[in-house]
């Protein structure tokens, strides 16, 4: 077992036999490593993933708390709360039955093969499966440029970490962007520079200028869903991506990690532009299934095989949880979960949306232009104190996320907004929940106006 492994394997024990209780707060990231003699990346990677498996959630500024369980507290406060943070795939969504046929039928067909330690690229098999599978999202490529990952997390930091074929070093990140990667990157002292994002796409010019004259080595981006937005990117800002790619012999990292979630039709991401091999393309499986699945699919050029395999030298991927996926995926459940979810989750967008149409008549919040994925922008006046509303809808236990955390430390262009997340949000209490923000915003607005008003 790896030392990431035998960290968060520890920490779930502690947690579920009652060493940290519920509510009770988790040593800091930096003393956790001290204490485990690790890295601070590590305990942030460790952290995030306890937090996806819904056993800790974290508060801006404070720290990290264990999740109250039902029969733990008296009120049983989870249950009560409205929950727009959350990003874990709905529980009552999960194909348990679907699923655990998928594990038997996987033990049945594999037998003695699923306890070798395995290639490190993957199961052979699930790699072959995934080359039709990606063809539906226009990623025409062959299984021995696929690597299976401990989900997208893993390639991404092997990425930032390996030598590029164009001798650079600086990553370029969308502001606002995927905050464990950012915070990764600042810990592991890699350096990165920030480009603005906002619902309105990007400044193609100013992207140009930099892949020009930046020294870039890859450009991170989601191009659909984004992360904390929830809008994607039109066709023309994808085709000049990969143009812009091409020309100036910079890479892209396409993280599509929500590409089975939405009812977009012939959207083709980025990598489908791009004829020259400048894109690497980046397929999550945990949004759709489940996050402790930790499987992902990674799409390389052959410029940069040989740096990806020599840092991933060793299988750390269950070779049982690939064979269920390759059978869940051959036996046509995926496509059904995947229609399913989409249209639960879309349904709850239209009821948020709805909501906001209701509510905010005034138009104090912008919303982003959102119809399909989990997330939504909600951009606030600048007058608001982010901090103080975040504590009031905690107190009406509603539960946000602010949008600070996903820009770099150093980064001054920042909005002021937060990411509202649907896929744990009871649908039934979504309209409630959006009355209550807008309440809170308007008040804290008005609270603005008059400490002015007692200054003068």
């Amino acid at each position: 077992m790896n030392k990431y492994m035998s960290i968060l394997s520890d920490m779930e024990q502690q947690i579920t036999e009652g060493r940290y209780r519920s509510g009770q707060k988790l040593p800091s990231v930096r003393n956790a490593a001290k204490s485990y003699g690790c890295s601070v990346s590590t305990i942030i990677r460790a952290y995030a993933e306890l937090e996806k498996r819904h056993m800790i959630y974290s508060i801006s500024q404070s720290g990290y708390y264990v999740v109250e369980k039902p029969g733990d507290g008296e009120d049983r406060m989870e249950s009560q709360i409205i929950d727009f943070a959350s990003a874990s795939p709905d529980v009552n969504l999960f194909p348990y039955l679907d699923f655990q046929h998928c594990l038997n039928k996987a033990i049945d067909t594999y037998k003695y093969h699923l306890f070798t330690y395995g290639d490190p690229k993957g199961l052979e098999s699930l790699r072959h499966t995934l080359v039709s599978h990606l063809a539906g999202d226009q990623v025409f490529t062959t299984a021995e440029r696929i690597v299976v990952t401990s989900g997208v997390q893993q390639a991404l930091e092997i990425l930032a970490k390996m030598p590029f074929p164009n001798g650079n070093s600086l990553i370029l990140v969308e502001q606002p962007s995927y905050d464990i990667y950012l915070r990764f990157l600042e810990a592991e002292g890699i350096p990165v520079r920030g480009i603005a994002r906002s619902t309105a796409g990007i400044d193609l010019r100013e992207l140009e200028k930099k892949f020009k004259y930046d020294g870039i080595k890859f450009f991170y981006t989601m191009s659909r869903y984004h992360n904390p937005l929830g809008t994607s990117y039109s066709m023309e800002e994808r085709k000049a991506i990969a143009g812009l790619a091409s020309k100036y012999n910079v890479y892209v990292v396409e993280d599509d990690y929500m590409a089975d979630l939405g009812e977009e039709r012939g959207f083709d991401p980025i990598y489908a532009y791009n004829g020259t091999s400048h894109v690497v393309y980046l397929k999550s499986f945990s949004k759709i299934i489940f996050p402790g699945l930790r499987l992902g699919a990674t799409v390389l050029p052959g410029s940069l095989l040989e740096a990806f395999h020599a840092r991933k030298n060793y299988a750390d991927t269950s070779l049982l949880s690939q064979a269920a996926l390759e059978v869940y995926i051959k036996n046509g459940m995926y496509e059904r979960h995947k229609h399913k979810i989409n249209r639960q989750y879309t349904a709850r967008i239209r009821t948020l949306n709805e909501a906001v149409q209701k509510y905010n008549d005034a138009g104090e919040i912008e919303i982003s232009d959102v119809r399909s994925g989990i997330y939504v922008q909600f951009k606030l006046p600048r007058t608001v104190n982010l901090e103080r509303l975040t504590n009031r809808l905690a107190a009406r236990k509603i539960s946000v996320v602010p949008g600070k955390k996903f820009y770099l430390s150093g980064y001054m262009e920042r909005e002021k907004f937060l990411r509202l997340s649907i896929s744990r949000a009871q649908p039934e209490r979504i309209e409630e929940g959006i009355m209550a923000i807008v309440e809170e915003v308007r008040r804290a607005d008005g609270l603005f106006i008059l400490e002015c008003l007692l200054k003068k």
